[in-house]
């Protein structure tokens, strides 16, 4: 078997930074609708080339992201706060079906890690360490799915989260303060080993979670339109 050059296997790679961060800028409303997304902007914003960054926009206009206006490039494709709603429906409905699964499964040492997860999770928020709380955010809804013990589950349910701009989420008003309150109902549910109460935490906390970056994506959408309307008056 060959084994493929530090730059073959470096390409792929950077393709798939450079989609998540334009699907991310997108979901955030950095990115608004209609708007034109060229790759050497994209790769000079990512310190890459524009082969990669042209790749990823190809795989957003698969995924449905972007469009492809002939003579133009690239644009962002329409996407409302009810799409963003509707996909995080999607997504409370498998995660629900992991979170009971879980709960019936747990064991004192799982629920000893997720314990510890929702500490380090509250001292990261405490200190305004986004960063550090997305990571163990991530890190405790992980654990509930190997907890779960269910691979082709968890499978789909990556498919549904790989629209979610992990890295946006901090400039969203009020998920701090709801990733910490929904966790808790969480583990409570889980202490207890009620898989129903637990599936109805995590359906819970998705459509919050969703909620808020609807609303924060609407607000931006809105407050760009407002800003365009009050120019041209000028």
């Amino acid at each position: 078997m060959t084994s493929r050059s530090p730059r073959s296997s470096a390409r792929p790679q950077l393709s798939e930074k450079a989609t998540a961060h334009i699907r991310g800028l997108i979901m955030s409303g950095e990115l608004r609708p209609g708007t034109l997304v060229r790759p050497e902007t994209i790769g000079e914003d990512l310190g890459i080339s524009t082969t990669p960054a042209r790749e990823a926009l190809q795989a957003l206009r698969v995924e449905g992201f972007l469009e492809l206006v002939p003579r133009h490039g690239f644009v962002v494709a329409p996407l409302t706060g009810q799409d963003i709603r509707d996909l995080f429906q999607v997504q409370a409905l498998i995660a629900g079906e992991l979170a009971a699964r879980a709960a019936a499964k747990a064991t004192e040492k799982d629920v000893a890690e997720l314990e510890a997860l929702h500490h380090e999770l509250i001292a990261a928020a405490a200190r305004n360490d986004h960063d550090r709380l997305e990571e163990k955010n991530h890190a405790f809804h992980r654990e509930i799915n190997l907890m779960a013990d269910s691979r082709k589950t968890v499978w789909v349910l990556g498919l549904v989260t790989r629209y979610v701009p992990r890295e946006f989420y901090s400039s969203i008003p009020g998920w701090p303060r709801a990733t910490m309150d929904d966790h808790a109902e969480l583990l409570k549910g889980i202490q207890a080993h009620d898989p129903e109460a637990t599936r109805a935490a995590m359906q819970q906390h998705i459509v919050h979670s969703g909620e808020l970056l609807a609303a924060h994506f609407d607000a931006r959408v809105a407050a760009a339109e407002d800003g365009r309307i009050g120019h041209a008056a000028v």
